[in-house]
């Protein structure tokens, strides 16, 4: 769980948050409700304002202010509707006393985006969309895909500097200088290649 939140705290940072871990020591089942960071944007808007149900750029994030961000790191897990229907716990953190703790962690009353972070959505229509319902119904407002963090943090290190203060971009980095990151493979979209007549 600790890499797993670390790889978080790194994300946010890296588009100018400001995060606060809401807790240290491993909390006990009776509180798995509990936030695990506490995210504020400087540059957010005052208001509400919409944000995509799935983040998935830096364009995404712009329009954050603050947010309350739970980890799920189930990273064999896809999050399929019946596997979110065995595990109605990982909602409780999106009921209404989360609002009077947040209030009290950011200092006072503002606009507020409950963020779960999770392995993945389903990848095919219907079946990622009954996620995205089932999420959304439970008072989730958007979710964060690790994959999503990690291409982020890759793209974003630096080969030519050195991250001594965090041993997760420093691992990235010294993976990418050893070229061992595959490059995306955008070839997946381009159309295919015409058969040519034969005559």
């Amino acid at each position: 769980m600790a890499v797993s939140e670390t790889i978080v705290r790194e994300f946010f940072e890296l588009h100018g948050f400001f995060v606060r871990q809401n807790r240290k020591h491993i909390a006990p089942k009776r509180e798995d409700d509990e936030v695990d960071f506490y995210v504020h944007n400087p540059n957010g808007s005052a208001e509400e304002s919409e944000v995509p149900f799935v983040l998935e750029s830096a364009t995404d994030l712009a329009s954050l202010s603050r947010a309350v961000v739970v980890v799920k790191a189930w990273h064999t897990e896809v999050f399929t509707q019946a596997v979110l229907a065995h595990a109605p716990e990982m909602f409780r953190f999106a009921g209404p006393e989360t609002f009077a703790r947040a209030t009290e962690a950011f200092g006072g009353p503002g606009p507020l985006t409950k963020i779960l972070v999770i392995p993945a959505l389903p990848a095919s229509g219907d079946a990622r969309q009954q996620s995205i319902d089932l999420l959304h119904s439970k008072g989730i407002d958007a979710v964060v895909p690790f994959r999503v963090m990690l291409s982020d943090l890759i793209e974003h290190i630096e080969v030519n500097r050195n991250y001594q203060k965090s041993d997760l971009l420093q691992i990235i980095r010294i993976l990418k200088n050893y070229d061992l990151f595959a490059p995306p493979q955008l070839e997946l979209f381009e159309a295919p290649l015409k058969r040519k007549n034969k005559n």
